[in-house]
């Protein structure tokens, strides 16, 4: 593994570019997170200086390279089931809050269906998460009309989640033994989640500081962990963008030890057991 050491004068033109194609804010304190993550790229390019990586990477006309560094910088920590308070939240609230209102409101708005938007998916435990849950409540994804979608800036990241195949470590964190059983089959030495789970899930590529282009309106919108690498004002724009996505009676969260600061005031918090959500205020 590389030990390039990144200047100061480097670290500012690389955490700039990195702001620029992925939103994503790396203030002082951060160089040890680009050397690390960006180690193995620096080997394979055999490059002598970040300077020379941030060179090769805006000449480089194919874009690899930027997908590359995209990939190594956004991977983040996700599992299955991840702080379980805000899953309970969706099984025993919203879930059957959104059922209830497509059976009071008939068939039409049945036919709708109920969209939900996992907005940084990463390897697709969070969206996978909530197709078992369905499962779990018996919720037929045709009847229902059920469209989940879950999007990453990451190539990589939603190679690995459309694919559905975790190893052992993956599926230990957050997975019951029960929904490991149930909605996985072992192969190898990895678990592949079965295709009655796979197939209720459309998995897309999309950076959010970018237009959201085609989306229409979800019921529910889970951006969770992500806008905290951003800055105050492309956190601003994003949830203004998430605000004109969401259904007016629909339901947004968040990452548990994150908050709408006072500045974003569109959204209004409301509670649940142990869980906070956000509603678009009237």
């Amino acid at each position: 593994m590389s030990k390039l050491k990144i200047t100061p004068t480097e670290f500012q033109t690389m955490s700039r570019y990195i702001l620029d194609v992925s939103g994503i804010a790396l203030a002082p304190g951060k160089e040890y997170l680009i050397e690390t993550r960006l180690s193995q790229i620096v080997d394979e390019l055999n490059v002598k200086s970040f300077q020379e990586l941030h060179s090769k990477a805006k000449s480089d006309g194919t874009g690899n390279l930027e997908k590359k560094i995209i990939d190594a910088i956004s991977t983040n920590e996700t599992y299955f089931f991840r702080d379980n308070a805000p899953f309970d939240l969706i099984q025993h609230k919203l879930l059957p809050d959104l059922i209830d209102r497509r059976m009071k409101n008939g068939a039409a708005a049945q036919k709708t269906g109920i969209k939900i938007w996992s907005s940084a998916s990463s390897t697709g435990q969070e969206i996978y998460s909530i197709a078992m849950i369905m499962k779990d409540l018996g919720i037929d994804p045709i009847r229902y009309n059920i469209k989940l979608l879950a999007t990453d800036i990451s190539d990589a990241a939603i190679a690995q989640a459309s694919y559905g195949k975790y190893n052992r470590f993956e599926v230990t964190r957050g997975l019951s033994k029960q929904r490991l059983d149930r909605y996985f089959c072992p192969d190898g030495d990895f678990w592949r989640i079965k295709d009655e789970i796979r197939a209720m899930v459309t998995f897309r590529k999309m950076n959010l500081m970018k237009p959201f282009v085609g989306l229409g309106k979800f019921d529910m919108i889970l951006c969770r962990n992500v806008a905290i690498y951003f800055t105050s004002e492309d956190r601003k724009r994003l949830f203004q963008k998430i605000a004109e996505s969401l259904e007016p009676d629909g339901f947004l969260l968040i990452g548990s030890t994150e908050s709408l600061t006072n500045d974003i005031l569109i959204f209004q918090p409301q509670r649940y057991l142990n869980s906070t959500f956000y509603v678009l205020k009237k």
